[in-house]
């Protein structure tokens, strides 16, 4: 059994993976949102080519049909989402004119670390694939084997959102994958599972936290760092206990429009603002009238339309009209109406305790498709973090142990 899970390789991981939605690097941040909002995932993938890839039908794009291409020539350079879009127009600069800020190239929201994202081939080892995870990587790009036959791809309707090169799609494998097909095998590795993180020592103090009353403006540094290293930042009381969280992964089930949010209110009225139901209508007219207090026309203009999309009028004097259940979420589901068809993130924080084990932790981590859980004592004070990345190190070092 040891042996055979050695011997998988990435492509037994693909199977059942969607092909990846992607952009042009050249593409603006307004056409990565509206690709945002109609995707079932949180990230859409960058693209960099040097030629002109066409479509059986004549359509020319970065992201298309290459049939005649170098690999080295056309690679996925990165990946944006939802966050790195509220966090850009969040800048001064921007948010006075936020349409002008989306006509920016999408490559100005690319974080410039190397190695986050990386090509590699379906034969590549599940040990390779960890290593690269556990040195930086967060996204492997991988071909999909399956070719497309020239018969479908002459029927095959265009799609400018989806890389296709030499009859070939990618998708890509995330930590997230890694950790699920190891839980699918977490016998071989007994009894380290069945150890408390406490004992495994994997338990991170290194988090990022903001003060219940702070100003969330003054998270936006965290929770740009927090999106780069896939954890959250910590909502405390004056006294380190946890009260809740700006997780990136809910900021993604919002709409830009949320970086007015982050400016003008605190940290524990941004965790209500966008929780899974929707922000309270309460809230709209603060950040509205705020908006207006600070001069930032732009954002206020941009910011009420979208409100208004939403079902929201802040125009509206009935005082006895400010229902205390929360307006339609704005965004991507306000347009599909699917909510199942994702997992919807709250402010909520999940947590665990220093002696619950390794199992536990995981399962808590895929069940709520987090990459971390937060770790607490029993009076609720903030320990630290635990993250795929470093369950990951424990399985990597026993699989030495079997290799």
């Amino acid at each position: 059994m040891a042996v055979r899970l050695l011997s998988h390789e990435l492509s037994d991981l693909c199977l059942g993976k969607p092909a990846l939605r992607s952009l042009s690097v050249t593409s603006t941040i307004a056409e990565a949102l509206e690709v945002l909002k109609t995707s079932d995932d949180n990230f859409v993938s960058v693209w960099s080519c040097d030629h002109k890839a066409k479509t059986s039908s004549g359509f020319e794009s970065a992201a298309g049909f290459c049939d005649n291409y170098d690999d080295d020539d056309c690679r996925c350079v990165g990946k944006v989402c939802m966050v790195d879009v509220i966090c850009y127009l969040c800048k001064d600069e921007n948010l006075v004119s936020p349409s002008v800020a989306l006509k920016e190239p999408v490559s100005v929201l690319l974080p410039k670390i190397p190695g986050l994202v990386l090509h590699v081939e379906p034969s590549c080892s599940l040990l390779k694939a960890i290593d690269l995870i556990l040195e930086g990587a967060q996204n492997l790009v991988v071909p999909i084997k399956t070719k497309l036959s020239n018969k479908r791809k002459q029927h095959q309707k265009p799609s400018p959102t989806v890389t296709v090169h030499k009859g070939r799609e990618f998708c890509w494998l995330t930590q997230e994958d890694v950790i699920r097909f190891l839980l699918s095998s977490i016998g071989l590795f007994s009894p380290v599972p069945t150890f408390s993180i406490d004992t495994l020592g994997i338990i991170s103090s290194e988090i990022l936290t903001i003060e219940y009353h702070s100003p969330a403006s003054a998270a936006i540094g965290a929770i740009s760092r927090s999106l780069v290293d896939q954890t959250s930042v910590a909502v405390v009381d004056s006294e380190g206990c946890l009260i809740g969280e700006i997780s990136p992964f809910t900021l993604a089930c919002c709409d830009e429009t949320v970086a007015a949010a982050v400016k003008t209110l605190s940290s524990g009225d941004l965790m209500a603002y966008i929780d899974c139901g929707g922000p309270p209508e309460d809230l709209v007219r603060v950040v509205s009238s705020r908006l207006k207090e600070r001069n930032l026309n732009g954002m206020l203009e941009h910011f009420s339309m979208s409100m208004s999309c939403g079902g929201f009028s802040s125009s509206s004097s009935d005082e006895e009209s400010m229902a205390a259940s929360p307006l339609p979420r704005s965004g991507r589901y306000s347009r599909s109406m699917s909510y199942s068809a994702r997992m919807v993130r709250t402010a909520e924080a999940i947590v665990c305790h220093p002696k619950s084990s390794l199992v536990a932790v995981m399962i808590q981590a895929i069940s709520h498709r987090v990459n971390y859980v937060w770790v607490i004592e029993d009076d609720c004070r903030l320990v630290g973090i635990v993250t795929f990345s470093d369950m990951l190190k424990v399985f990597r070092e026993h699989l030495e142990t079997i290799a």
